[in-house]
């Protein structure tokens, strides 16, 4: 089973990638703000990924492919699970509009909040970009957005 992690920073399209995945049929699942997969971080202030549960998901032998999505800090103990890490990424512009639009989740409704996704774009990301195998800027439709994940999840790493 390939197993392919897509990360970003929040309003990249993580959600709505893994939301067409899924109705393609593809085994896809989103662990932000899901307490299955996620849990409050040992300083209180973080979420990450619950270690116990993430891997018992990686080990199932269950699809051809699994996508799971996330921007966790403890998400880097698990690239070498990963057959690709695909980066989701965008404009800042596009990122702010996306989160004054969003309607899954509260967060970056708030200026402090979305001061914080700028910030993180500026620290974060970089370091995501670093570790990714792919990266894929969202500003383009969704549907090709998708395409391109799924023709990267059939490379070779």
């Amino acid at each position: 089973m390939r197993r392919i992690l897509i990360t970003g920073m929040s309003g990249a399209g993580k959600s709505s990638v893994i939301r067409a995945l899924a109705a393609r049929g593809v085994k896809a699942i989103d662990t932000d703000w899901n307490l299955e997969w996620e849990c409050v971080g040992p300083d209180g202030d973080e979420w990450v990924w619950r270690e116990d549960q993430l891997r018992l998901l990686l080990d199932e032998e269950d699809a051809d492919a699994l996508f799971v999505s996330a921007c966790v800090s403890n998400q880097g103990k698990f690239y070498d699970r990963f057959d690709q890490v695909i980066l989701l990424s965008a404009p800042v512009s596009v990122t702010v509009q996306r989160l004054a639009n969003r309607t899954d989740s509260p967060y970056g409704k708030r200026a402090e909040e979305v001061a914080d996704v700028l910030r993180y774009k500026a620290t974060v990301e970089p370091m995501l970009r670093e570790a990714a195998s792919a990266e894929i800027d969202t500003s383009i439709p969704l549907a090709e957005v998708v395409t391109k994940v799924l023709e990267i999840s059939l490379r070779q790493h």
